[in-house]
């Protein structure tokens, strides 16, 4: 029979899921997004990018703002809300997922590899370069508005 003290952990574990399931709905913290803080370079040629640095670091829920060069055109994901779906290229040669909500937002039609795209939207963490959504307006204006730029109009 175990003793009490090697079932402590898994006494404290039970303990604190009781404690959150116990909660009452709507009462936990929601985390909002938070603007990425830039990060001073070490010389005049470094690339500053806060994607790249959240994907260094792991971080999510940023609002990040860039540019870059579509590296490959996807095809639409079209489970639930639809979205178009891009992989830029950045500045600094990091790439990551753009997408962008179609059932909020206008597409941008004709977008084609080696087009530049400029970006503000939600960051999220994954270990192929991560994903940037929210590039779009809020309609029940809760969350920071995004947007892409491609060519000399604006998609939100």
């Amino acid at each position: 029979m175990p003793s009490l003290r090697s079932l402590r952990p898994f006494l404290l574990l039970a303990v604190l899921a009781a404690l959150y399931f116990l909660q009452e709905p709507g009462s936990l913290p929601v985390r909002p997004a938070r603007e990425a803080q830039p990060v001073s370079g070490t010389g005049a040629r470094d690339v500053v990018d806060p994607v790249l640095e959240a994907f260094r670091a792991g971080h999510s829920d940023l609002i990040v703002e860039g540019r870059g060069v579509v590296e490959k055109v996807l095809r639409d994901d079209t489970k639930g809300s639809r979205h178009q779906r891009f992989v830029l290229r950045l500045d600094s040669g990091h790439t990551v997922l753009i997408s962008h909500n179609i059932d909020l937002a206008p597409r941008i039609p004709a977008l084609r590899r080696g087009d530049e795209v400029q970006f503000k939207g939600e960051y999220e963490w994954n270990d192929r370069g991560g994903v940037v959504h929210w590039t779009h307006r809020d309609p029940q204006g809760r969350h920071p508005h995004g947007f892409l730029v491609h060519g000399t109009r604006k998609y939100e």
